[in-house]
């Protein structure tokens, strides 16, 4: 009987895609790693450096560079590729270089028989989702955008700090557009099983100095500072990838706000945004829609509207 092996190809290594390949190896997610870069030494040279640091980890990965024939039996292809950051864009103002680059990379990936998930991380990570759907013909199940998942790590990091509490006991998210309208739904977020809200009624003293709307905001911009200062946020973002990747490939049934397709939840339909949704081995198995509040409802449709805006630019 064959044993299976499962694999993973990354699509981009520049200081993003580097980062989820060395998260990937150092936690031994799959059996077989791919580098593409349309820069074939960067990709020779990463893959080489990983190759380097099995010797230590026990691993039996096989870690390679490639081409995008590698894509068709992958399970999972990650597109990390972009062009660097410029002082003063939102996430939005990369669109028309980020489409080109998507355009130049997913056709490719199809051309080679590829049929698994595609995971993007590529900003603006929900329109370029939108995009890769409709370039690529999958499923809109089968492509993830990274979303708003790593804003909601920054979320649950940030209040289990002001709590004192162990991040695990902090059920927070962040919703809406991965970028400047995103949406904190603080009506839906507990600690230890209460909910926020009430704890900062409860505790109006001890948390005097909590303010969720200058939280809110730097949720929000902490990302900008940290690309400013190191010129990518690339940890972060890494180990939010790979918890995607895991979830897929072991079928955990985890939920995680990612950006995936509306059918119809909040209203809405055809169009990726930042939700918590139930992914497994097929990808997104399911959405978990929210009661937020009249205000929540309210900002999540102004996010939803500018997404719809920016999707109509994209020639499809």
């Amino acid at each position: 009987m064959a044993i299976s092996r499962n694999k993973v190809v990354v699509v981009g290594t520049g200081s993003v895609g580097a980062a989820v390949a060395f998260d990937l190896v150092m936690n031994h997610v799959c059996d077989d790693l791919v580098l593409i870069d349309i820069n074939k030494e960067k990709a020779w040279a990463e893959a080489t450096d990983l190759q380097h640091s099995l010797g230590y980890s026990g691993s039996k990965m096989k870690v390679t560079s490639g081409d995008y024939k590698d894509c068709k039996d992958a399970d999972i292809v990650v597109i990390a590729a972009a062009l660097p950051y410029i002082t003063g864009q939102s996430r939005l103002d990369m669109l028309e270089k980020a489409a080109g680059i998507i355009k130049s990379i997913v056709p490719a990936i199809m051309a080679s028989g590829f049929s698994g998930i595609i995971v993007v991380i590529t900003n603006p990570v929900d329109v370029m989702s939108y995009y890769v759907h409709k370039l690529s013909g999958l499923p809109a199940n089968k492509v993830i955008g990274t979303g708003t998942a790593l804003d909601s790590a920054r979320l649950k990091y940030h209040l289990a700090d002001v709590m004192n509490v162990d991040p695990q006991s902090v059920h927070a998210l962040c919703m809406g557009e991965h970028g400047d309208s995103q949406v904190i739904p603080w009506s839906q977020i507990t600690v230890g099983g209460k909910r926020f809200l009430d704890i900062l009624e409860d505790n109006k003293s001890r948390l005097n100095n909590f303010h969720i709307n200058s939280v809110t905001e730097n949720i929000k911009m902490i990302a900008y500072r940290v690309v400013n200062a190191k010129g990518a946020t690339t940890f972060g973002i890494a180990a939010t990838t790979v918890q995607i990747i895991k979830a897929v490939l072991r079928d955990e049934n985890k939920v995680i706000p990612v950006s995936a397709m509306l059918n119809g939840e909040y209203g809405e339909k055809d169009l990726f945004i930042g939700v918590p949704a139930v992914l497994n081995n097929n990808g997104v198995k399911e959405l978990v829609e929210y009661h937020l509040s009249k205000n929540e409802n309210t900002e999540l449709k102004k996010s939803i509207n500018i997404l719809k805006e920016y999707n109509s630019k994209l020639k499809l």
